[in-house]
């Protein structure tokens, strides 16, 4: 049991550190700009892709879990996992290699947008700790902390997930082509 409460420790020191660190490096990395770099402008539907897959997965994930197909349930949430990674490197790359597009929408539509996008980034940073809290406390074979924490994680992810798929379609037609 002590050995678990050492492992949990070390997990939670790094977790903290990766919360912290991921969205303090994207903040500087999305500032930055590589200079003659060619626009990566392709990637915007591949991430919003890779969300929406992300969103679907969740879902699959939990409905594995409820009928007792733990494994299953493992490999989905892995996988989500590492499409949020890609989802990030991609998004952050996007942004290191082209200007920002402002949304062009007008009227009521414009406090929607803004609503979503600014929930969606504000809880993206949120899920951060929450997905390696809970997934942490799998790995560690904890799964009644697992279940609690997995509760809060699964909304809040499945929110992320899906409006980042709203967000691009709302802004898409005001790409640069």
């Amino acid at each position: 049991m002590q050995e678990v409460s050492l492992k949990a420790k070390k997990y939670n020191r790094w977790i903290t550190i990766v919360s912290i660190a991921v969205p303090l490096v994207v903040a500087l990395l999305f500032g930055y700009k590589i200079p003659n770099a060619e626009p990566l402008s392709f990637l915007p539907p591949i991430y919003a892709t890779i969300n929406g897959i992300t969103a679907v997965l969740l879902v699959l994930a939990v409905v594995a879990i409820k009928n007792g197909k733990q494994k299953r349930h493992q490999n989905l949430m892995t996988t989500c996992v590492a499409l949020s990674a890609m989802f990030l490197v991609m998004y952050v790359a996007y942004h290191m290699t082209s200007e920002s597009t402002k949304f062009g929408g007008e009227g009521a539509i414009q406090y929607v947008y803004f609503f979503i996008l600014i929930t969606h980034i504000i809880l993206s940073i949120v899920v951060i700790p929450l997905v390696l809290i809970t997934y942490s406390k799998a790995y560690l074979k904890d799964f009644v902390s697992h279940r609690k924490w997995a509760k809060y994680t699964f909304p809040i992810w499945l929110y992320v997930a899906v409006t980042g798929v709203v967000v691009y379609l709302m802004i898409s037609p005001y790409y640069a082509h």
